[in-house]
């Protein structure tokens, strides 16, 4: 290799957008890592096999349960590390899969000890979004009552890709959903995209109340960025996403982080700590595909630029986000956002920082094949899954 060519794989400070926080770096790709870039110390436990495992989570209080989502239609419960034969809930007859369809995102209400409410997002037989609360039997305390089925959200999706997937409470009580901007390319939908649209929920991160209020199926909080205000989407969080496929809370700080998933170049993670959470954030798509600029002639008001990005370049082609690290067990981890990539199975670990170039960018020793998403524990324990295999690790100190 040339030495122009050996200089081109550093890591390069990049230019900030129009920068409201963070800072952006490369990612070298993972055969150009030098061997002291590469993380020692943890290690991946298998924890057992499922069918299309795409999240892992546990309710609050809770700590010998686990649950894991099967993109079929299904949700596995393990109890003290032992996979249950009946699922915890099947809804396989109302999903459509697979692809970037399927049932892709559970999460558990804050008071599930109380109300025994959860939600799913998941695509239907039409290829519509929908998200909907069911409440766990109150005599079977490992099975999800079928006919509590109460419809929260619904979103009709032009295309097949591009669906998000993700819910989450926030540190807020709040639950957030993550939507893909309807898919195809380029944002193709109406003169200026979903993205940048505001009156569309589309490449959006939304925050609502899921619980029901009269005739309301969910509540806007008032604290939501354009709350009242009219020819705005009042659920719309932040915006400017092209297919935010999983996104986390910091459960130290409570800041908010996302994959981003990018077009045909790059793949991007943004930052905002708290208390904004990137509240009224707007992320650049489709103006901006990372730090470069994709779509000439418009605008991206404000457009917060990325804290991490890299290339398509070595296999790569589409990011996974995951969790900053706050497991006590793993301290060279710890405090650090662990990301990976799809396609290449590549696993990274970086500081985020506010306005600062991050510290270091370290690639873990191992790949996980179809990295489809991560999970974490009440415990803060971060679990990885594969798509390919089925299998579902946790990551743990050597």
């Amino acid at each position: 290799m040339s030495e122009k060519s050996k200089q081109a794989l550093k890591i390069l400070v990049l230019p900030v957008i129009a920068l409201l926080i963070g800072t952006a770096i490369y990612l070298q790709p993972h055969s150009d890592i030098a061997d002291g870039m590469k993380l020692s110390g943890v290690r991946l436990t298998q924890i057992g096999r499922f069918s299309q495992p795409v999240f892992v989570t546990q309710p609050q209080g809770e700590s010998h349960k686990l649950f894991v989502v099967e993109q079929s239609g299904k949700v596995v419960v393990l109890i003290d590390g032992r996979q249950q034969k009946e699922p915890f809930l099947d809804i396989s007859s109302l999903v459509s899969c697979c692809g970037e369809r399927g049932l892709l995102g559970l999460a558990f209400d804050p008071d599930y000890s109380h109300n025994r409410l959860l939600y799913v997002y998941y695509t239907n037989r039409s290829g519509d979004t929908r998200v909907v609360e069911y409440q766990r039997s109150q005599s079977n305390p490992n099975k999800v009552e079928p006919s509590s089925a109460r419809l929260v959200l619904a979103q009709e999706q032009p295309q097949p890709n591009h669906n998000g997937g993700n819910i989450l409470f926030g540190p807020d009580g709040f639950l957030y959903i993550g939507l893909g901007d309807g898919g195809g390319r380029d944002d193709q939908h109406g003169a200026f995209g979903n993205a940048q649209n505001r009156n569309s929920l589309l490449g959006k991160i939304l925050r609502i109340s899921p619980h029901r209020l009269g005739s309301l199926a969910y509540q806007v909080p008032s604290t939501n960025p354009w709350f009242g205000q009219a020819g705005v989407r009042t659920e719309v969080w932040s915006y400017g996403l092209r297919n935010p496929w999983r996104f986390s809370f910091d459960r130290k700080t409570g800041g908010l982080v996302i994959g981003d998933v990018g077009q045909d170049h790059i793949e991007e993670v943004n930052w905002s700590p708290a208390p904004v959470r990137g509240k009224g954030a707007n992320y650049g798509w489709r103006v901006y595909e990372g730090t470069q600029l994709y779509s000439r002639g418009e605008s991206a008001p404000r457009a917060v630029a990325p804290v991490a990005q890299y290339s398509h370049s070595d296999g790569n082609c589409s990011i996974t986000g995951g969790y900053v690290i706050r497991d006590s067990r793993i301290s060279s981890l710890y405090g650090k956002y662990l990301f990976g990539d799809f396609c290449s199975g590549r696993l990274w670990s970086a500081g985020l920082k506010v306005g600062k170039l991050a510290a270091s960018t370290k690639m873990l020793p191992f790949k996980v094949s179809g990295l489809s998403s991560f999970g974490e524990d009440g415990g803060g324990r971060v679990y990885l899954m594969s798509l390919s295999t089925g299998l579902v690790y946790r990551l743990d100190p050597n």
